[in-house]
This record gives C-alpha cells, structure tokens and sequence, in this order.
C-alpha cells in the first residue's frame, strides 16, 4: 500500500458549485482523479456505496465498507482508498455533497430552527462516522433521492438529511483533539485571498504577474507559496476552474461551444478543446452530448 496520506500535504480542491444550486452533488466510480489525499472550504458529507478499503480524516486511519458515512468540516483533510485487483473499478463508489459555510449561516441567519445543526457542525471539525442501520438506510434513501431530483425538491430532501444526522446519537469523532492541521491559518488565509482573486478573474486574460501583485508578492514567490499550499501549479488551477465552468455551460445552456470557450476565458478553441480533453477525458461536444443521452435516460 502506498505510504499514508498523512505524510503528505493535503491538495487544495476547489468545488464547481453550479450557479442555480445551493449545494453541490456528485457521485463517482474508483479509480477516479477525485480519490485522493484533499481538503476544501466546503463541508463534506460523504456516504460509500460500494467497495472496502481504508479512509483518512485529519489524524484518524480507519476501515470501511459499504454504509460509511462521514461528515468533515472545511479544510479537514480526507481520502478514502478502496482495495481493488489490478484493473478493477467501480462504476459508482460514492455519494457526496458538498455545502458552504456561507450558505449555512444565510439559512440560519431567517431560520432559527436551523440553529439546532450546530452542535454538529462543531463536531464536524474533527470528522464525525454516522453509524447504526436505521439512520443509514435512511441516509441512502435521501442521497437516492438526491441524486435523482433538482431545485427545490433536492434542497429538501438535503434539509431532511441534515436533520436525521443532526437528531441522531449514533455517531463518533474521528480525528483527535489534538490533532494540528496540516495548513496554518496564516497559509490557508492566504491561499483563500488568493484563490478568491483568481475567481473574480480567470475569465479574462489573468496572469501569474497579476495576482502576485494583487497579493503584493513576486511572481516566483507567488508561484512556490501557490503550489505548496494548493497543491496545483497556478496555470493548472486556472485551467480545471476555466473548463469546470465551461462544462457547467455545456449542460445548463445552449451556447455554442465556440462562445463557450471565448465565455470562459480561453481565446482559441483548439486550446480549449486541449485543455477540456486534458481535465475531464471527453472532448466539449462528446460531454454535452452524454449529458443529453443522460438526460433523455431519465
């Protein structure tokens, strides 16, 4: 097995979180460029479908299987690592949800009833394994239910999630309270002024050079302190953020592909059709085309 994830630093994920929801679903097979050692702003809930293996949470090392549920609170790092044979895979592992700290304190800011999810959500900091038969049953009929609704339906079905988890007492923290984070404050506030530059910008012609100057650094120092604490090269971020946006486009809208590209900052289409390939394994047109096939499945 390879060494633990522990040893190493966490890459920073940014979230595509669709313009017209308040959550973010998605599920996905094993192997996928999803599975590995991460952390992000957003909470996680995590629910496994298929497969065994071992999950990390901040310091906690434990095993799973079918059922596990885990809650992680933002920049709590995590990965789950299935046991597979050689050139096995799954088509579905994971159901995931992912939900901003704003978009909690909106809600909770007109709804007091909301107020009773705290407790939890301070537990979240350290991981929580939701456990018992009862409330994971449940628990997969509402990711089901997730997974196969839109709107205002799915953020019910959500709400109706975050109250069993809330309500229950079958439950346990994962990692310890003396457990250091793997990012300082000072590095990870740092990283997010960075990270919300860029994403005012990388629709237009952003540069390395601009946003060192926006973070009042040099270029090199910029670029080291980047992929030291996310995890990616500054050209690599922009491009997953431009074609995550690109691919939003191609199943919530009509526009050409040609507009698309120009739309999300790219100013050729042969380099967009590159860089699309490169980050999500299908062409542009191949993607739309499956999302429609998906669609018309449903």
């Amino acid at each position: 097995m390879e060494n633990s994830p522990q040893l190493l630093k966490p890459e920073y994920e940014w979230v595509e979180q669709p313009l017209d929801e308040s959550i973010h679903y998605i599920e996905h097979g094993v192997p996928s460029p999803l599975i590995r050692w991460h952390h992000h702003k957003e909470y996680e809930l995590h629910l496994v479908r298929h497969t065994t293996g071992k999950y990390f949470v901040g310091d906690h090392i434990g095993t799973f299987r079918p059922g596990n549920l885990v809650l992680v609170a933002p920049d709590l790092p995590h990965n789950w690592i299935s046991d597979l044979g050689p050139g096995e895979s799954i088509d579905m592992r994971d159901q995931v949800v992912h939900f901003s700290v704003d978009f909690l304190q909106g809600l909770q800011s007109q709804l007091p009833e909301l107020r009773t999810l705290e407790p939890m959500l301070e537990r979240a900091r350290l991981g929580v394994e939701f456990y018992g038969p009862r409330i994971i049953k449940q628990a997969q009929t509402l990711f089901d239910q997730l997974s196969s609704t839109r709107g205002l339906k799915r953020l019910l079905h959500f709400m109706t999630l975050m109250e069993l988890l809330a309500s229950t007492d079958e439950y346990r923290t994962l990692s310890s309270e003396l457990h250091q984070p793997l990012i300082d404050k000072s590095n990870l506030d740092w990283l997010n002024k960075a990270v919300d530059y860029i994403l005012e910008h990388y629709e237009g012609e952003i540069s390395l050079e601009e946003v060192a100057s926006h973070m009042e650094v040099s270029p090199t120092y910029f670029s080291k302190q980047f992929k030291r604490a996310s995890g990616h090269r500054f050209v690599d971020f922009v491009n997953r953020l431009r074609v995550n946006k690109a691919a939003e486009l191609l199943t919530h809208s009509h526009l050409p592909i040609t507009d698309i590209c120009f739309e999300v900052g790219y100013n050729n289409i042969a380099n967009f059709n590159r860089r699309f390939l490169e980050i999500k394994g299908i062409t542009p047109s191949d993607y739309r085309k499956s999302f429609i096939y998906d669609l018309g499945r449903g």
